[in-house]
């Protein structure tokens, strides 16, 4: 059966009344729905001519009882058309309220904020800049503002003129690199009477253990005074073994602690480039190197995270010490008085990052820091994405717990000026461990790709192009080789902002079992150029789950909607970079980044 219908008005929220009327020879179903507006909406159904012909053709008992039936049919489904297009057209009406009420102010507030925060961050990097920049052209280096003669030993006392050190490495199962830190570490040029070398084993896997044992051993045999140390438990990881370390009776013969992470391996003239600054300044606290990384040219990952490390070094670090002596130190490759480690308290295991939460203890006990950087110790970039976010959630939700902790022990200290406490709570806390992770992932990966649904949310040109470039300028400057990469680095620190926000909040309400959780970063040495058959086969493989990231992946496809939306209705061109950025989200999600260890390794 054949019909023609009509549609006549338009719809809204009155409920509506229907009518059925007969006219003239043929069939007529005629559906109104009447409003307080007058409009209405009608389907008039005629079939006299097509019920004709098909009389000719089937038996006429049949066809009568075919119309009886379908005719109350059709009235419930043209009835429920109706009421279907009325719920439609008020969910519309509904949504209009809600986006022209909510939604866009909403969004037009995330902007505002956004953009706020995107020129807090680019006047703390452009004032980092320019610290950093007065002291390579007015001649600024510690050298020339620190005395810092050389240590030499005379005729007298002899190697009495050098004060005695304690050369600490924690380390926790690190099969591949326990020897390249032990070795450097006795190879260290000072007097053999006036060093101690101290490997803190934390180890869990016996094998591991055993082999450290031996090699601590053979150097003992080698004439090195070196103490291998143990403890039952792991409680307070790092920091608290760090604190174990300090209570063995040879300690309180030492001055200074030198410290180095298991895969950092110090050059030989080291000590003698950093600790006379100590010696000869009483007030310094900490002399803090710069990383170098052996691996950075391993793949795109480790070079993208040599450009960040740089810049944190080379401008970040520097800046710090040159305007104010005072940084965060890294927990690595620096060397500490002992006094000052004792005076701002002692290592405490209440966040994840010990060594932050003791320089500012120690910052705020009046204690100075210097940063040297030409004075570079060899490091290991994680190399596999994974490792690369546990560390990262380390280093950016212990800073923020850290922040929750010490918010108020900043602000009512004695020892320091308002305005070294202003430079501890906003640019070194907020500005770069918080406001700067927010900015990036809110402002480049949510409000922009979801501000192209909606044309009269207006994003300032400067907000989207200048401001960031001005910022990836700067933060390139630090490795001027890989400046070819920077935007692969772009796309690479937006992914990693989404993690880095993650712990930042879990950090800052002190959210979940993860705010304390201490996940030893992996380090591979030389195991991908060692011998197939000489490497565990269990230790990286990985399951699914922690293989693809769901969350990521769910981004990136969101991301990509966006970036067709805007190509397809969009005016602003915001698909040029939302398009790689989805890409790079998925990718990324699907763990094909960093290196990827093969099956035999």
């Amino acid at each position: 059966m054949f019909y023609k219908s009509s549609c006549v008005g338009t719809l809204t929220a009155a409920p509506p009344a229907v009518q059925r009327s007969q006219r003239g020879g043929g069939r007529e179903l005629e559906l109104e729905l009447r409003h307080g507006t007058g409009t209405r909406y009608t389907n008039r159904i005629d079939s006299p001519s097509i019920s004709h012909s098909i009389r000719a053709f089937f038996f006429p008992p049949l066809i009568s009882a075919a119309d009886r039936l379908a005719v109350p049919l059709l009235r419930v489904f043209e009835s429920a058309s109706g009421a279907w297009e009325w719920a439609w057209a008020a969910e519309a009406a509904a949504w209009g309220v809600l986006r022209g009420w909510v939604v866009v102010p909403l969004l037009r507030a995330a902007v505002s904020i956004c953009l706020m925060m995107s020129l807090a961050v680019l006047v703390e990097k452009v004032s980092m800049a320019l610290v950093t920049s007065y002291a390579k052209l007015f001649g600024r280096r510690p050298a020339q503002i620190y005395k810092c003669d050389p240590l030499v030993a005379d005729e007298e006392t002899g190697s009495g003129a050098f004060p005695m050190v304690l050369v600490q490495i924690p380390m926790y199962n690190e099969k591949e690199v326990y020897q390249l830190s032990i070795g450097a570490a006795c190879n260290l040029l000072w007097p053999e009477d006036r060093i101690i070398i101290q490997v803190l084993d934390d180890s869990t896997d016996p094998t591991i253990k055993e082999l450290v044992r031996k090699e601590c051993e053979m150097w003992a045999k080698k004439g090195k005074n070196i103490q291998y140390e143990t403890r039952a438990n792991r409680n307070g990881y790092k920091a608290g073994a760090l604190k174990v370390g300090m209570t063995y009776g040879y300690v309180a013969t030492c001055e200074f602690i030198a410290m180095f992470d298991a895969d950092f391996q110090p050059g030989p003239d080291f000590l003698h480039r950093t600790v006379p600054f100590l010696v000869h300044n009483p007030k310094i606290a900490l002399v803090q190197s710069r990383w170098k990384f052996v691996n950075a040219s391993e793949c795109l990952m480790t070079r993208t995270q040599e450009m960040s490390m740089d810049f944190h070094f080379k401008v970040e670090q520097e800046s710090g010490s040159t305007a104010c002596a005072f940084f965060g130190y890294n927990g690595t490759a620096g060397v500490w008085r002992i006094k000052a480690i004792e005076d701002a308290g002692g290592w405490q295991d209440r966040t994840t990052v010990e060594d932050m939460d003791l320089a500012v203890r120690a910052g705020l006990a009046g204690w100075k820091f210097v940063y040297l950087g030409d004075v570079q110790v060899n490091s290991e970039l994680p190399s596999t994405f994974k490792a690369y976010r546990y560390q990262q959630h380390r280093w950016s939700c212990g800073p923020a717990n850290l922040f929750r902790k010490l918010f108020w022990s900043v602000l009512t200290s004695k020892e320091v000026s308002i305005r070294m406490k202003l430079y501890v709570i906003y640019n070194f806390f907020i500005a770069r461990r918080i406001m700067s992770h927010f900015v990036t992932f809110l402002f480049y990966c949510v409000v922009i790709p979801t501000s192209v649904f909606f044309p009269e949310v207006d994003v300032p040109d400067w907000g989207v192009i200048y401001v960031p470039t001005a910022i990836t300028l700067i933060n390139s400057i630090g490795t001027p080789s890989s400046f070819h990469l920077v935007i692969f680095w772009v796309l690479f620190e937006n992914v990693m902002s989404l993690h880095r926000c993650k712990a930042v909040l879990i950090g800052l309400f002190e959210a979940g079992s993860s705010v304390n959780e201490w996940i030893v970063t992996e380090k591979l040495g030389d195991m991908l150029k060692a011998k197939p058959n000489s490497l565990p086969t269990k230790k990286f493989k990985l399951r699914l789950k922690d293989r693809f990231s769901f969350l990521e992946i769910s981004i990136g496809l969101y991301l990509m909607v966006c970036a067709c939306y805007d190509l397809k209705f969009g005016n602003d061109a915001y698909f040029v970079y939302i398009f790689p950025q989805s890409i790079t989200f998925i990718i990324l999600g699907l763990g094909y980044v960093g290196t990827i260890i093969p099956a035999d390794k």
